[in-house]
């Protein structure tokens, strides 16, 4: 072989069976974990953040039907 093989089969080789290997592995356990979905706790705090926004949205109503109450036209700009 000519010595500009010789250069070229060294890093290739390194790189076939040491970095894809670990590549690999890296790829598929980052994948199971974006399969499995939320954990427990952040289930949780998605629920929270459910419950807090469905708070707001009636304390917007309420203020909205104090506010139509005693200022009518608060709406017009």
């Amino acid at each position: 072989m000519s010595e500009l093989a010789w250069a070229l089969v060294a890093p290739l080789n390194i790189f076939l069976f040491l970095v894809v290997p670990v590549w690999l592995v890296l790829h598929y356990r980052s994948k199971r974990r974006l399969d499995e979905g939320l954990d427990e706790a952040a289930r949780q705090r998605l629920e929270q953040a459910l419950q807090q926004s469905e708070q707001l949205a009636e304390r917007v109503q309420t203020l909205e039907r104090l506010l139509d109450q005693e200022v009518p036209g608060w709406r017009q700009p």
